[in-house]
């Protein structure tokens, strides 16, 4: 993990929140980063077993991070892993043709279920250099995935038109989840037309962001997913404080009742869908 990532996952203040009523169907948590939370794993995943997270996805951002949560996901049948160079990382060179060889390598193992997150992030990375090395490493994510047959993580931040122009180019691997989705509605239904999935975090829960519950209604539920993004992104009542696949169950109630459905009935399908996605049983 990068620096910058380590000292954004130490600002989170507080206390732990406290543990949410228990989930009565198990579903996954999406995307995690257990390597900054600053907790023990062990711990970590027993806590989230205890309120109906099942699995959670292990998500890398430069070479330390890929290898140990391909590492982590080898010996841990509730972790699965995602491996990549985060866009912020190539914006500032880290997309080697060596390091692009060593992410393909491990996406190869059997405990990576993903390539990313990858993607663009035009908020951190600024001027046509940067964006210009994002844009080369993200085309290159995607024919890593397309010829490891796994899924693609796509980080999109303040680059929505970019994205799905570089995914149009390219043409998409099977399988693509847009990680803590942030577009609008009109994006939402564009995503959905073209098959992907597209996961919700804590914000989905922040008063202000309208827009993006207007995305989650009308996104089809069989393309749904949800995920923490821990330590960040904490759901409200807990907005700031530290985020922990635990607490997956608020940002879930939260999506259910802006879908109009049962808590179970979309537990059902958020299962579901993340074996789909992540090509697992």
């Amino acid at each position: 993990m990068s620096s910058s990532a380590r000292q954004r996952g130490a600002d989170r203040r507080g206390e732990p929140p406290p543990a949410p009523e228990p989930l009565s169907v198990e579903v996954l948590d999406s995307h995690a980063h257990l390597d900054i939370m600053g907790v023990d794993v062990d711990e970590a995943l027993a806590q989230a077993k205890s309120v109906g997270i099942g699995v959670v996805v292990q998500v890398g951002v430069d070479l330390p991070s890929s290898r140990w949560s391909a590492e982590l996901a080898g010996r841990y049948d509730a972790v699965h892993a995602a491996v990549a160079l985060h866009p912020n990382e190539a914006g500032r060179g880290a997309a080697t043709d060596e390091a692009l060889r060593e992410i393909e390598s491990l996406a190869g193992l059997p405990a990576v279920k993903a390539v990313g997150e990858t993607g663009l992030d035009f908020f951190r990375t600024e001027g046509e250099d940067g964006q210009r090395l994002q844009e080369e490493s993200f085309r290159a994510h995607i024919a890593i995935a397309k010829r490891t047959g796994t899924a693609l993580v796509i980080h999109d931040r303040d680059a929505h038109d970019a994205v799905l122009r570089v995914l149009h180019e390219e043409g998409p691997p099977e399988r693509v989840v847009f990680h803590c989705f942030s577009g609008d509605a009109a994006m939402a239904r564009t995503c959905a037309d073209s098959g992907f999935f597209l996961s919700f975090a804590g914000p989905v829960t922040f008063a202000p962001n309208d827009a993006l519950r207007a995305a989650a209604q009308v996104t089809p539920v069989d393309q749904l997913l949800v995920e923490t993004d821990a330590p960040f992104l904490t759901p409200v009542p807990f907005r700031g404080r530290p985020n922990a696949p635990y607490l997956v169950p608020l940002t879930v109630r939260s999506l259910a009742a802006v879908k109009g459905l049962e808590v179970d009935e979309l537990c059902h399908a958020l299962a579901a869908n993340g074996r789909r996605a992540f090509d697992y049983r």
